[in-house]
């Protein structure tokens, strides 16, 4: 990717607004629905993205910028733990309101900070170029898990369309 940078930021700020919509129109119901046991429900999903904007990304961008070491993050053990419940427009609020913030920082960085390193605690080297491309695809790869389980109830109830949609179902192996 020649600028990176530019492509990174614009997958970021389509992201709080996806989010938003979702949020404000699924029933909670359908919002909190597990697609499967173990698997996250949209509302766990956009949990996990705020957690992450809130306690990762913005600030491994100083770590690489510092090159400093940097911890990793463990949903499980760092996240938002289950019996916070807010609705899911506060948190797509919330996103909002700590992407804009998080925009700002990147606008801040210059190109060649892309080649900036630091060592994370489980991977080892890395470099804020990869670390921003991560960024984007954790956003595309969370927003789409949300959105394949709130597809289940549908593709369950669709009767003989379901096999248009074995690609979709959430559990199958």
């Amino acid at each position: 990717m020649n600028d990176a940078l530019a492509l990174v930021i614009s997958i970021l700020k389509t992201t709080p607004r996806r989010w938003i919509q979702i949020a404000e129109a699924i029933p909670y119901v359908l919002f909190r629905r597990s697609p499967t046991p173990g698997e996250w429900s949209a509302y766990e999903c956009l949990q996990h993205i705020v957690d992450t904007e809130r306690m990762v990304f913005p600030k491994r961008v100083g770590y690489l910028l510092r090159g400093e070491d940097f911890p990793a993050f463990n949903p499980g053990d760092d996240g938002t733990k289950p019996g916070i419940d807010r609705s899911p427009a506060e948190l797509a609020k919330e996103f909002e309101r700590l992407r804009a913030d998080s925009i700002d920082l990147l606008l801040k960085v210059r190109t060649s900070d892309l080649e900036k390193k630091a060592r994370h605690q489980e991977l080892g080297m890395v470099s804020l170029r990869e670390m921003i491309n991560e960024w984007a695809g954790h956003d595309l790869m969370h927003t789409v898990q949300a959105e394949r389980a709130l597809l289940q109830p549908f593709i369950e109830e669709c009767g003989p369309w379901k096999v248009y949609f074995s690609d979709h179902i959430v559990g199958k192996r």
